[in-house]
């Protein structure tokens, strides 16, 4: 993984390189409306306050639980015994980018989302509150992180999400076997490039024209950027957005010659 520094110096490259999205290139109407409403909008959900209610007990809950790293690991936590709220700390996605997963899904009308990497369940709770009432299926390995989690949607009430625990190399093949049609896509998990371009190449299989993939930490080391620059390269994609902390694919058939952009945000 990158240090602090090398990603500090990547960010300020991104910054000075990114564009606003609108004009440099962009023609469709799709994707105008989509940095209108999903990226530049300012709906947060309608359980946002008690979502971030429970960021804030997160962070302050000091009961250590049992965590076995099972992908490349965090870039701060070592211990196999770490308090909740390190975790909430280190591994949560911030506000600002918990709720633009949200309006990405609520554009996006997703109906069948799929997030690889639960987490402690914040944003799985916005992806599950959009308007669509979507069936969430959520993958977490570290046991104790899954109950974690599953107590926030409980608090929350949310019914739509299916907690799936275990090693994704296991989990996610036998659930991709029932031929579900995935809507949208979100990749937090295992951050090497070999296992990440495998789950795009499987879930690839499950995905049609209209499904979105989000992948988190495109920029987070060299195995991620590798993993990215494959993504980008696949024959089926016809336009990704660098976002630097996420990066959009899309496939839609509309888009006649495949597009890269790098967008401010």
């Amino acid at each position: 993984m990158y240090t602090p520094f090398q990603i500090a110096f990547k960010y300020f490259h991104y910054l000075l390189t990114s564009s606003n999205g609108k004009g440099h290139g962009i023609h469709s109407p799709y994707v105008f409306e989509w940095i209108e409403k999903a990226l530049n909008g300012k709906e947060n959900g309608p359980i946002q306050p008690q979502i971030e209610s429970l960021r804030k007990k997160l962070k302050a809950n000091n009961k250590s639980i049992e965590v076995k790293d099972l992908g490349a690991g965090s870039s701060t936590l070592t211990s196999s015994q770490r308090k909740i709220s390190d975790i909430a700390q280190s591994s949560l996605k911030s506000f600002k980018y918990a709720t633009l997963l949200h309006r990405i899904a609520a554009f996006h009308g997703a109906k069948t989302i799929v997030e690889l990497g639960t987490s402690l369940g914040l944003t799985t709770s916005y992806l599950a509150s959009i308007p669509s009432n979507p069936s969430v299926y959520s993958f977490e390995g570290v046991p104790d992180i899954a109950n974690q989690a599953a107590s926030v949607f409980e608090e929350l009430e949310l019914r739509n999400i299916k907690l799936i625990q275990g090693h994704f190399d296991q989990t996610l093949p036998a659930f991709l076997k029932e031929n579900h049609q995935l809507d949208l896509v979100y990749i937090d998990g295992n951050h090497k490039k070999e296992p990440t371009v495998n789950y795009f190449t499987q879930m690839l299989q499950n995905s049609h024209e209209n499904t979105m993939m989000i992948f988190d930490d495109i920029h987070w080391s060299k195995e991620m950027e590798d993993a990215w620059d494959c993504i980008k390269a696949n024959e089926s994609v016809t336009l990704t957005m660098d976002l630097f902390f996420i990066g959009i694919v899309m496939f839609r058939k509309d888009f006649k010659v495949k597009q890269h952009f790098v967008v401010r945000y």
